[in-house]
């Protein structure tokens, strides 16, 4: 009778753990026309959540399971993670790239996609950055890209490789950048990507701090299975916000994959509130509709009590008032 229950037992344990890691296996990601699509052919509509970069939340003390958890919990099916490339030198690639398994690993756990984001602000052609933090060059963002295409090319749940956060001049203060020239910047990096690990999807962002993909109208990138950047915040654009949007990126989704992987709003009195993140619901409902009915996917900015537009009070993960909203959004 012991035997019997011993090999009962150790059946259920191996049924268990067959049950468990089938739950771990993600399909991967490819684009099919103006969408994202799994192996099987369905589409797949992005929602997620920005976290912050994960050497901060080292030194904050919250670089945890939990926080997946709770990205999970409050809907969201992807999530993103921005790399900035002052951490990325100061951990050191070894170190760094050690964080970005361990949140690959967890996010698979919470039943997530994972986007890798290299979280630069400026113009990469001519070197010069919003601030020290995004300082990078072509030369780090190249061995970078082939760094994480080599690392992940056989993880399908890091879905989407987004190359350059949010290209801007800096209204002329960081030189002059051509659609042509970030286009030739955009095709060699890719090329790296690509030959690395040819499933990779990577995103491709639009000047204006991302928000603006008009030249991808005449324009867009020689380049089959990608996906095209917008960040519309409250303020890029006047109401009414939608015909608008439509303009300046919205129409890129009836050709090809579009995913916001930034939006969000604040009020006046938060930590932080700035231009062009002030905003309330009447934003969110005409942001979310639209989207919806593009077929757009997105990633709200940010999951963090500190960086703004805030998502969350404190790490007990309580709610702000964008957080209630974005939560009950992703959650229908």
């Amino acid at each position: 009778m012991k035997t019997k229950l011993f090999f009962l037992n150790v059946f259920f344990l191996i049924l268990f753990a067959s049950v468990s890691a089938q739950e771990n296996v993600f399909s991967r990601i490819s684009v099919d026309g103006n969408k994202f699509v799994n192996e099987t052919g369905e589409t797949v509509i992005f929602k997620g959540l920005n976290i912050a970069d994960p050497d901060r939340l080292v030194k904050e003390g919250q670089w945890k399971a939990d926080i997946f958890n709770e990205v999970a919990a409050w809907g969201a099916n992807i999530v993103r993670l921005p790399v900035h490339p002052a951490a990325w030198r100061e951990r050191g690639q070894d170190e760094y790239l050690e964080l970005l398994d361990q949140g690959i690993e967890w996010a698979k756990d919470a039943g997530l996609y994972v986007i890798i984001d290299w979280h630069s602000i400026g113009n990469l052609r001519t070197g010069l950055f919003q601030h020290k933090m995004y300082d990078t060059s072509i030369r780090e963002t190249y061995r970078f890209w082939y760094t994480i295409s080599r690392r992940y090319k056989d993880e399908p749940a890091v879905a989407l490789y987004e190359i350059f956060n949010e290209p801007t001049t800096y209204n002329g203060e960081l030189g002059t950048l051509t659609w042509e020239q970030w286009s030739d910047i955009l095709v060699d990096i890719i090329a790296v990507v690509r030959a690395n690990n040819p499933h990779a999807v990577p995103l491709v962002a639009g000047f204006n701090w991302a928000y603006d993909l008009t030249p991808v109208m005449n324009d867009p990138l020689p380049v089959e299975g990608i996906a095209y950047v917008s960040h519309p915040y409250p303020q890029k654009r006047e109401q009414p916000w939608v015909p608008q949007w439509e303009r300046d990126f919205g129409f890129v989704a009836d050709n090809y994959p579009v995913i916001a992987t930034e939006v969000g709003y604040m009020y006046p009195d938060q930590k932080g509130a700035h231009i062009p993140c002030l905003g309330d619901e009447e934003y969110g409902e005409t942001l979310t509709d639209y989207f919806s009915e593009k077929g757009i996917s997105y990633v709200v900015w940010v999951f963090d009590p500190d960086w703004s537009p805030q998502l969350i009070k404190d790490w007990d993960y309580t709610p702000t008032r964008a957080g209630q909203f974005f939560k009950k959004v992703m959650m229908r």
